[in-house]
């Protein structure tokens, strides 16, 4: 069985005040670095940027090999005599984080040692690099090279872990984000995320790969094996940020539908440009809501295309959440918030939207448009938990796979159905790659 480090940290500059962890993942054998993860939070405490830390550590760990051994180490006597079981948790903001912690791995493949700070620097150092960033309003991105992270086989595949809204979201998400928990709404924080060398797909840019298809050689663009017959593609793009992404609120299809910021179209120009090199879309499908019709608006001026609408991609409705973020969520309605994360049938307060709702009008959408364009690439332009869901289904994965997926605001993700019912999943989240 193989065997990983985790080592993790959070601080806060303020506490509570400007926060941000770090996380890193290494082969337990070789004392490899395998990934690290960081992301800024905003305001938090010394304490929750610790837990979002052990987060993004265990499930960049889940990534790499869901039935790895873990030994977490960190200089947080709280989080580790917690985690251990040894000491209660009664913090009402430390409660959730570690339930998700012990949710990503089954318990008897985790352990938890304490170390000293001095013992710690990497994870502490990815930590200030990500409160750095974002004071001066930037994302964290890796610090390592890739041909230094490269394995010396082909890159290992990823699905999506969160990471991230996480937090009510981004989560993860190059498939691995971690940051917090990450089930559909605006407030996923994007974790930005480094993993060995990504496979190259096609027409030249790279991406990681999860599939449940046979594996076959690749053509151009996002086409699937030859074999298998020309599929449809779902091309899976999140809107860019509106002015709620950076303030992590719930934003579904029953809040204030909020347009798209300036940095939120410079991201759709961003990805219009990638697209347009690509050169393989055909079509383009987007959500009713603002947000998704202006950057498909913005797409589809650039390749030259017109926009379809489907009502059946529009983002869940949260209910009284729209425009809350996940800790105002948890102050007002705990009962009801517990029950959301522990079932898909479960409703947000006021009658919103369940995940197993969800679900069931997203399969149906994508029966239909796979149906519609058999053989062509499409690029579907609609929101987090529209395009998890999608995820979801074509890896056959269970509902609560949901809160380990992380969205980055402009990216990319492509789904390909074949004859034969199976599905290949393609990931691409980390927007960065789309400039030029």
């Amino acid at each position: 069985m193989r065997e990983f480090i985790v080592e993790a940290d959070g601080g806060s500059r303020g506490n509570p005040g400007p926060a941000g962890y770090g996380a890193v993942v290494r082969d337990a054998a070789t004392g490899e670095t395998l990934t690290e993860a960081a992301e800024y939070l905003g305001t938090a405490t010394n304490n929750v940027a610790e837990y979002r830390g052990l987060l993004a550590g265990l499930r960049a760990a889940h990534a790499l090999d869901p039935g790895a051994r873990v030994r977490v180490r960190m200089d947080s006597k709280l989080v580790v005599e917690q985690m251990s079981g040894r000491w209660k948790i009664k913090h009402p903001d430390m409660k959730p984080l570690a339930m998700e912690a012990r949710s990503v791995f089954p318990p008897d493949q985790v352990t938890y040692e304490w170390i000293p700070r001095e013992r710690n620097k990497q994870a502490d150092r990815l930590a200030n690099e990500a409160m750095d960033a974002g004071a001066e309003g930037e994302q964290w991105t890796p610090s390592l090279s890739r041909a230094d992270l490269a394995p010396k086989a082909e890159a290992t595949p990823e699905s999506a872990v969160a990471a991230g809204s996480g937090t009510a979201g981004a989560a993860p998400a190059s498939a691995v984000a971690a940051g917090g928990r990450t089930a559909g709404p605006e407030a996923v924080p994007a974790a930005a995320v480094h993993a060995g060398g990504p496979r190259t797909v096609g027409g030249g840019e790279a991406h990681p790969s999860v599939t449940s298809a046979p594996s076959a050689p690749s053509a151009p663009g996002w086409s699937a094996a030859p074999d298998l017959g020309a599929p449809a593609t779902l091309v899976l793009l999140r809107h860019g940020e509106t002015p709620l992404t950076p303030q992590k609120r719930f934003s579904g299809s029953g809040g204030t539908d909020p347009a798209l910021s300036a940095a939120g179209r410079e991201q759709a120009y961003r990805v219009a440009d990638a697209l347009a090199r690509r050169g393989t879309i055909q079509a383009i499908v987007a959500s009713p809501l603002a947000r998704t019709r202006e950057t498909a608006g913005i797409v589809a001026a650039r390749l030259n295309l017109d926009v379809t609408i489907e009502d059946g991609l529009r983002e869940t409705d949260f209910g009284a959440w729209e425009g809350l973020t996940f800790g105002e969520v948890r102050e007002r309605y705990p009962d009801d918030l517990n029950a959301w994360l522990a079932d898909p049938e479960a409703h947000p307060t006021g009658g919103g939207e369940s995940f197993a709702e969800t679900a069931v009008r997203l399969a149906a959408t994508r029966e239909k448009l796979v149906a519609a364009h058999r053989g062509r690439t499409v690029l579907l332009v609609t929101h987090v938990t529209p395009i998890k869901t999608l995820i979801r289904l074509a890896l056959g994965a269970p509902p609560e796979s949901l809160f380990r997926m992380e969205l980055s605001a402009a990216s990319l993700s492509a789904v390909a159905y074949y004859a034969d019912g199976n599905a290949s999943v393609r990931l691409f989240n980390d927007t960065s790659h789309l400039r030029p």
